[in-house]
């Protein structure tokens, strides 16, 4: 890469450290308004994939690693990396559709809004991601925890091929049957992964006739009872129905509530008709503590365009964010109930606790041959949102005090695509099942034996 200006060698824009371009283009990769302190050392915004491997080859003879960034949207931003090249994958944003196949091909920063537009004109759906600007590519490579996911099983799940650019160069097709190691581990292996992923061709599902949901929202003091009771019958639903739990640091004024933090139980049924979407959330009903709640909505008919309409708003952009996971053997009334107190004293009255019910199927068929596996029987993801520069430590240590106020004994599962990869050096290890992590690192040492790619982010 000789000289200080955009190399012929790209179709795209190549950017150095120190160029005029290079300040935006660093902080446009990162989704985040919460920026790490590390500078890569030139950015590639690829345009073709011939880009890609070019980058590749010029990092090579440079010395430098490799990171990737598609969307931008991993908290800890892993793809801002001291001493590599950025692939910047953020024009790939192909979404292309063939329904006589039920298949989909999309670019790693194509969007869940995007997809959602793009199936809408052929009755088509596909477990996209809850917060709309999450882009396919750090998603499905994580594993993918999206809508309807009970029943669709991981998003992961329904990728049935990817092209990928290899340590080497290489351009290589992956699928069950070819290449199946590379396969198994983009499934899964998230901001670790050892190639960079162009492509992605996914299976498709029938668009659900009726997509209602309801939400029953409490003071935060009865976390408890609430989470006890809504656990219990979350888990009878049929799997089309999805219950979630979010505790807010505040909550506007009802008719029959002052201002204050809440617990909000959500569940929406992807169901065939209206009638039974009405007769799978009926339980929501039996609600024993129907009395105390401060607002009650529903049940109401939705789409996944207005699904992501309103999660869009739990993540403003321009915010700053820190975010952590956990999964537990631990019942939701034990891990809600540590993390409400916590809720209640949050610096900012942005910061929020999102709990799925049994986030994963748990289907053995539908989490086979993936890196990405379920770790627990309780799930949630913890967010310090804020967006003052100044409180920057005091919402990161909040964050953390938190969280290890849910794990208390330190050895919680994680999840790849959103925990705090910077708070110790075991959050990545502990995002897999031990045979899985073991596997990672020797088809890491297979097809990358040089380290070209940078692995996961430790401080």
């Amino acid at each position: 890469m000789p000289g200080r200006s955009p190399s012929a060698r790209f179709e795209g824009t190549l950017i150095r450290r120190g160029d005029r371009a290079y300040d935006s283009a660093r902080a446009a990769a990162v989704w985040n308004g919460l920026k790490p302190e590390r500078f890569p050392e030139a950015i590639v915004q690829a345009a073709s994939e011939r880009d890609v491997a070019e980058a590749l080859s010029c990092a090579r003879s440079e010395g430098l690693r490799i990171s990737t960034r598609s969307g931008g949207h991993n908290w800890s931003g892993s793809q801002l990396r001291d001493g590599s090249l950025l692939i910047d994958l953020s024009g790939f944003r192909r979404c292309s559709i063939d329904p006589g196949s039920v298949t989909a091909v999309v670019g790693p920063a194509a969007t869940g809004e995007d997809l959602v537009k793009a199936l809408a004109p052929y009755d088509l759906a596909f477990p996209v991601g809850h917060c709309p600007s999450v882009a396919a590519g750090g998603f499905l490579l994580s594993g993918g925890l999206g809508w309807n996911s009970r029943a669709w099983g991981p998003s992961c799940a329904d990728v049935l091929e990817i092209q990928a650019v290899t340590a080497d160069g290489r351009t290589v097709t992956c699928s069950e049957t070819v290449n199946p190691d590379l396969f198994w581990a983009a499934r899964g292996a998230g901001p670790g992964f050892f190639a960079v992923v162009t492509r992605f061709r996914l299976r498709l599902h029938p668009h659900p006739g009726a997509v209602v949901t309801t939400r029953l929202t409490f003071p935060l003091a009865a976390t408890g009872p609430v989470a006890a009771w809504a656990e219990q019958v979350a888990r009878e639903l049929p799997v089309n129905v999805e219950t979630a739990f979010v505790l807010t640091a505040s909550g506007e004024p009802t008719p029959t509530a002052p201002p204050g933090p809440r617990i909000l139980v959500g569940m929406t049924a992807f169901a065939t008709t209206q009638e039974e979407a009405l007769a799978a959330l009926s339980p929501a009903g039996s609600c024993l503590f129907a009395d105390s709640t401060v607002l009650r909505q529903g049940p109401e008919p939705t789409s996944f365009a207005r699904l992501h309409q309103g999660t869009g708003a739990a993540w403003p952009s321009a915010h700053r964010y820190a975010a952590d996971t956990l999964w537990s053997e631990e019942s939701y009334e034990t891990q809600l109930n540590r993390m409400a107190d916590a809720v209640a004293h949050a610096p900012s009255g942005k910061s929020l606790v999102l709990a799925p019910v049994q986030p994963a199927s748990e289907d053995p068929a539908l989490l086979r041959n993936m890196a990405f596996s379920p770790l627990g029987d309780s799930y949630l993801v913890c967010y310090a949102v804020w967006d003052d520069p100044a409180a920057d430590a005091a919402n990161v240590q909040w964050l953390r005090d938190a969280m290890a106020s849910a794990d208390p004994s330190g050895h919680g599962g994680r999840y790849i695509g959103e925990t705090d990869l910077e708070a110790d050096v075991s959050r990545a290890r502990r995002s897999y099942a031990p045979a899985d992590w073991d596997r990672l690192q020797e088809l890491k040492a297979a097809w990358d034996p040089e380290n070209v790619f940078h692995s996961y982010l430790a401080p």
